[in-house]
């Protein structure tokens, strides 16, 4: 028979397994952030941390590095993507949750969680060989031709029809989204308690009823969870988006145009680069999109936490 002693010393065990294990991975993330910055530093000195955030030159032979068109780039795209998948992400949940059967629920569930097991090589791949040529032939070019002929002044904001740019890299970041956003607002719509539905249903109230005002504000705060999961999966995806993006160092001023963002940045010039003030400024660049990701949370965070007490209060 187990002593009291034996068990108090085990909870302890367990307990201090639990804080170290906690405090290892904040001290991962620490001592990230600080090599990082570390490293950029020789950036951040020469041209200053806003100065630097907020320049708009990137020349390696002339040695000028501002980070602005990257910053924005990563902002804009993120931005773009989730945009496009939340709806549908959502739409998808709602089905497979509430109105598909059991057994075609599953499957088409497995299938979106599959789209995020997928490597993004893959759809950069996949992107490049049919997604680039659809887009060129059937949306970039009869714009371009249709703004060349009745609205010459829009030709400057949609770019060149080329099919790799902006455009591009935005539809495949939305669809490696989907199934991050899609299954926490599944799994949310799930656990939604089954006395709220029957309670609507006796009521009178129609399936998209039930569905619209009590599912749905219900599960906002898994929905909100799984938005935020989706932007930090856009916000540092690499190899896709620089496949597809163009790569280009120029602001992203045009909906097909080439762009670039921090991630894709990295993985272009970080192999090549000499040292020196490039490499500490493609850290500076990596401590800035680590920046940006914790402000994203962080706000995120605040926001679900109203959530969560705006949904006791009820």
């Amino acid at each position: 028979m187990r002593s009291r002693w034996y068990g108090k010393l085990g909870d302890r065990a367990f307990t201090a397994l639990l804080v170290g294990l906690g405090l290892a991975v904040m001290l991962i993330a620490v001592l990230l952030a600080w090599e990082l910055a570390a490293g950029g530093a020789e950036a951040f000195r020469t041209f200053g941390f806003w100065g630097f955030a907020a320049g708009r030159a990137w020349n390696a032979v002339a040695g000028q590095f501002g980070a602005w068109p990257f910053l924005l780039g990563t902002v804009i795209t993120s931005a773009a993507a989730l945009t496009l998948a939340f709806l549908p992400a959502l739409a998808a949940a709602i089905a497979v949750a509430e109105y598909a059967p059991r057994w075609l629920a599953e499957v088409v569930a497995y299938l979106i969680d599959l789209l995020a097991a997928l490597p993004s090589v893959v759809y950069g791949l996949w992107g490049i060989f049919v997604l680039v040529p659809l887009v060129r032939d059937h949306v970039e070019q009869p714009l371009f031709l249709w703004s060349a002929e009745h609205a010459p002044a829009l030709m400057g904001v949609l770019g060149p029809p080329t099919g790799i740019g902006m455009l591009s890299a935005v539809l495949v970041l939305a669809l490696m989204i989907v199934p991050y956003a899609s299954s926490l607002a599944r799994d949310a719509i799930r656990l939604v308690p089954r006395d709220q539905r029957e309670a609507m249903y006796a009521l009178g109230a129609t399936r998209w009823e039930v569905v619209r005002r009590v599912v749905l504000p219900y599960a906002r705060g898994g929905i909100f969870a799984g938005v935020v999961l989706a932007l930090a999966r856009a916000i540092g995806e690499t190899m896709a988006v620089t496949m597809l993006i163009g790569n280009s160092g120029q602001l992203p001023y045009s909906v097909f145009g080439p762009a670039a963002t921090m991630a894709s940045l990295i993985a272009n010039e970080f192999a090549e680069a000499e040292g020196g003030l490039q490499l500490a400024s493609l850290l500076a660049v990596g401590f800035l999109l680590l920046l940006l990701s914790l402000v994203v949370n962080l706000v995120a965070d605040f926001i679900l936490r109203r959530m969560s007490v705006g949904e006791g209060r009820k």
